[in-house]
């Protein structure tokens, strides 16, 4: 069977300093909009019923603190008509929900209400293929001196399929994301291939795969596609498209919230670098 390669490109963000005078830049504050983070992760060999959704209003762009939204409804609907309360911890702006049930192909709608506005976003519960294979070359990367690790999973040949990839590990301070699709590969093999020169012997790295939506798959390529910048981007450059996400403000669509309501199955697989 063929191996289609996907190289996860590893997302960073430099900070550059200088000696010159500071430039103030006066930068308008918009009108503070509810920031849904609702993410829905059924970690495969679990009954996945504790879940959790947080919610938060958007600040200015040199603030230092984030508001916290304690005074919402929060609740998750089946295709079945079953709804799963979330209750917040108090003071926190998370929501938990301690029996939610996961099931594959099934649809959820995702309800928030708060101050007076009803937001709803829905979406579908995929399966996510086990990661068959970890192979390590250490004559890998541009140079052929780094290490690189490969992730090897199956695609579901019977449909169209999309993935998003979280990479964690002590070297970098923050996750790291990629997304691919099977298009032209249905079925095939497919691959994650991760290379840094910082990876050593010794060093942990924690993968996470998810079967996601069509819809969620562009929502994370654009996020990506901003991160990384491309060739003559400059601090000042605007973004090529915003990343709407798919919470709609039922009430008021004029007046949308931040944020995506997802779901997935999660395969999850730590490596220690040889």
């Amino acid at each position: 069977m063929k191996n289609i390669k996907y190289i996860l490109l590893i997302l960073t963000i430099t900070l550059f300093t200088s000696c010159e005078e500071v430039i103030d830049v006066d930068l308008a504050n918009g009108t503070p909009r509810l920031v849904v983070d609702a993410s829905i992760n059924w970690a495969r060999g679990t009954d996945g019923s504790e879940q959790k959704v947080k919610l938060t209003m958007s600040g200015s762009y040199y603030g230092t603190t984030v508001q916290v939204v304690s005074d919402a409804t929060v609740f998750i609907t089946n295709g079945a008509n079953t709804v799963f309360n979330f209750t917040e911890t108090p003071g926190t702006g998370e929501y938990v929900c301690t029996d939610f049930v996961p099931e594959i192909g099934q649809t959820y709608t995702l309800t928030v209400i708060h101050d007076g506005q009803t937001y709803t976003a829905t979406e579908k519960l995929y399966a996510t293929p086990q990661i068959d294979n970890i192979v390590q070359d250490n004559e890998g990367g541009f140079t052929g001196e780094d290490i690189e690790l490969t992730y090897y999973f199956p695609d579901n040949a019977n449909e169209t399929n999309f993935y998003v990839v979280r990479i964690d590990t002590d070297i970098y301070p923050f996750p790291h994301y990629g997304a691919l699709k099977d298009e032209f590969q249905q079925g095939n093999m497919m691959s994650v291939i991760l290379s840094d020169e910082q990876f050593e012997q010794g060093k942990v790295v924690d993968i996470e795969l998810y079967s996601v939506s069509e819809r969620y798959y562009n929502f994370m390529t654009i996020l990506i596609s901003m991160i990384e910048g491309g060739a003559g981007s400059g601090p000042f450059q605007t973004p090529p498209v915003n990343a709407r996400g798919n919470i709609i403000n039922q009430t008021n669509q004029k007046n949308f919230a931040m944020g995506y309501f997802r779901l997935a199955e999660v395969e999850e697989n730590t490596y220690t670098i040889q």
